[in-house]
């Protein structure tokens, strides 16, 4: 079996996050529908079929236009650095600096990216913490050099 390709190095990958926000806000729903007959006009960002429910996060206004009752409105934010799949620590150290900003983080690793869903109104202090973090590591990358 082949190793997934994108980044291994920790600190490499948070010297090169370049965080993006996306301009939607999203939420996420459940609902007793299959994947396989979920209306597909919803565009979901993502679906995770769960033994409760299917799991999906789209727009707040594609959710409410659907009738859909919709949790925790929130923010996209991207890491635009191609982690790869079986790299160790990304995750949980970029959790652990939003928990000192108090920051709830929900994280779907895509085959190419990393997407951090943090709640509306605190997108913009997400976004400082994460480039603080990037900063630290650039700083200790060219230390290293």
């Amino acid at each position: 079996m082949n190793s997934s390709p994108g980044e291994l190095d920790l600190n490499k990958l948070l010297a090169s996050l370049k965080p993006t926000l996306n301009p939607e806000v999203f939420v996420f729903l459940s609902t007793s529908e299959s994947i396989l007959s979920f209306p597909t006009t919803l565009r979901p960002q993502m679906l995770f079929q769960e033994a409760e429910g299917l799991t999906i996060v789209t727009t707040q206004a594609l959710a409410a236009s659907h009738g859909y009752q919709a949790t925790f409105p929130c923010r996209m934010i991207t890491l635009n650095v191609h982690s790869s799949l079986e790299a160790v620590g990304l995750i949980a150290t970029l959790a652990t600096a939003l928990k000192e900003w108090n920051i709830s983080s929900n994280v779907v690793s895509g085959y190419f990216h990393d997407h951090i869903f943090v709640p509306s109104g605190k997108e913009e202090a997400a976004l400082k913490v994460l480039d603080d973090v990037a900063r630290k590591a650039l700083k200790k990358q060219n230390v290293q050099l």
